[in-house]
């Protein structure tokens, strides 16, 4: 099969099945380092147990944004 021809079939496909296509395809690129993967996770877990054990403060994102502007612009 052609590459012009499996582009044409992809395009027929919906939406959900191109993403998870080339979310697929993408990681074939640059694949995860599973240790790495695997600290990420045990990071979000640990920051969501003290967010919802009220260890850790939410900052809306535009009050960050603009905190980083003004360090920026000093």
């Amino acid at each position: 099969m052609k590459t012009k021809d499996l582009l044409n079939e992809i395009a027929d496909l919906p939406v959900k099945v191109r993403a998870q296509l080339a979310d697929e395809i993408l990681a074939t690129l640059n694949p995860v380092d599973q240790d790495i993967q695997d600290a990420w996770v045990e990071e979000v877990h640990r920051r969501m147990t003290a967010v919802e054990e009220g260890k850790s403060e939410l900052i809306p994102g535009g009050n960050v944004f603009k905190q980083a502007d003004d360090i920026v612009n000093e």
